[in-house]
């Protein structure tokens, strides 16, 4: 009886962890696959770098006023159920973007804003429902799960480089996607686990009942900011790389989009390699290595003399952006008991490095230029080593809470 039940959790467990890489996938091809036809809507809108700043503004807007719904929603209804609804809400918001292309542009503003606030509760319910995946199976898994989170935004960005040297028009291609990403998520979260995290029993030492403890953590509130430098520098290679390349190297769109894939391929094949770097130099030293290649990376890319030059400061500004994001959010689920309010304090932080970091790019770019402005994400790849301690295991996890903990992290 006892094989049998284990065996049902194995596969249970199996099941929950392959609908979690497609529904981060899926939250990543959505994402891309407006970025990467962004040079066209940029084109047909006659906008500058910073009227560009303000259309992604509408997105940062978006995610902004999910930010302080999202926990509490997704502690009421459950990452499943949420993950199901908004997914429609994002295929929502990339059809009104489609539709706004070519009918109306009002409609594609609202578009985004839909699409930002829809993408931060998705964000939300998939990341603690990867550290309740986490913690049940007593691995590190969440940076392979944002290397799937990579993969669909690679797979986005080269499909719409393709779709660009095809000339297929925009409104098609977008809205193509839309539909997939609004009917695939529903089916995918069926096999989640159907709690983010079995009932540990209680602990014997007294806990905050609320997230508001969270926020007044020290270590969450770092390890929060830790993912908020490593979000704008992702943030900020996903929606300026392609512009920069066309414009400072006069190359066509294609070539513009190729350069955005090829920051993405490093960013997918640094998090999927992310559990060797950090078994090999641990949490802190990891993350120190991933700022300074990050940092060199973007300098390269800003100041490379060459479209060559350009394309490997990409690479190692994505291979550098990697693993920050991730690595908080783990070092956040150390304390099974208090995981998943710390979890949704740290996402919160860190996706306003996705949602206001490109806008203010765009903004420094209306008056540096783009390329110098972006020297600022290096700057700040730089400040965040003096957070790396804050992502190193507390040195006294107890064995009290350890075995308070031992149901919800044992292998199934």
């Amino acid at each position: 009886m006892n094989t049998r039940t284990g065996s049902a959790r194995a596969r249970e467990a199996t099941r929950a962890v392959r609908s979690t890489y497609l529904v981060f996938a899926l939250l990543g091809l959505a994402g891309a696959t407006w970025a990467s036809r962004l040079p066209q809507i940029r084109n047909r809108m006659g906008l500058d770098a910073a009227s560009v700043g303000l259309l992604l503004l509408l997105l940062a807007v978006g995610g902004l006023v999910a930010l302080p719904l999202a926990g509490p929603f997704v502690a009421r209804v459950g990452p499943r159920r949420t993950v199901a609804t908004v997914a429609v809400l994002v295929g929502a918001g990339l059809g009104a973007v489609a539709s706004g292309f070519v009918l109306w542009p009002p409609l594609l503003l609202a578009g985004l804003f839909v699409l930002g606030t829809a993408t931060g509760f998705w964000d939300v319910a998939v990341t603690v429902h990867a550290a309740a995946l986490e913690r049940r199976l007593g691995r590190a898994l969440m940076p392979r799960f944002f290397a799937g989170f990579s993969f669909g935004t690679v797979a986005g960005a080269c499909l719409g480089a393709l779709m660009t040297a095809l000339h297929v028009p925009v409104s098609l291609h977008i809205g193509a996607v839309a539909l997939l990403v609004a009917l695939l998520p529903p089916a995918a979260v069926r096999h989640f686990l159907p709690r983010p995290a079995p009932t540990a029993r209680p602990s014997r030492r007294k806990a905050p009942a609320s997230g508001t403890h969270a926020w007044g953590d020290p270590r969450t509130v770092a390890l929060g900011l830790v993912a908020l430098a490593f979000a704008l520098a992702e943030g900020a290679g996903s929606n300026w790389i392609s512009l920069t390349v066309i414009d400072r190297h006069h190359a066509t769109a294609a070539v513009g989009t190729l350069a955005y894939a090829a920051f993405l391929a490093a960013l997918t094949l640094g998090r999927w390699l992310g559990p060797l770097i950090v078994n090999r130099l641990g949490r802190p030293g990891a993350l120190r290595a991933a700022a300074c290649a990050a940092s060199l990376g973007v300098a390269l890319f800003a100041t490379g003399p060459s479209l060559c030059a350009g394309f490997v400061g990409a690479l190692l500004w994505g291979a550098g952006a990697a693993l920050g994001f991730p690595l908080g959010l783990s070092a956040g689920s150390d304390d099974p008991t208090h995981a998943a309010t710390r979890v949704g304090v740290i996402t919160s932080i860190g996706y306003c490095g996705f949602a206001c970091g490109p806008p203010l790019i765009g903004a420094l770019a209306d008056r540096t230029g783009l390329a110098p402005a972006l020297l600022a994400i290096a700057a700040v790849m730089g400040a965040s080593l003096t957070l790396a301690g804050a992502v190193r295991a507390p040195p006294r996890a107890t064995r009290e809470e350890a075995a308070d903990a031992a149901p919800a992290t044992s292998t199934p």
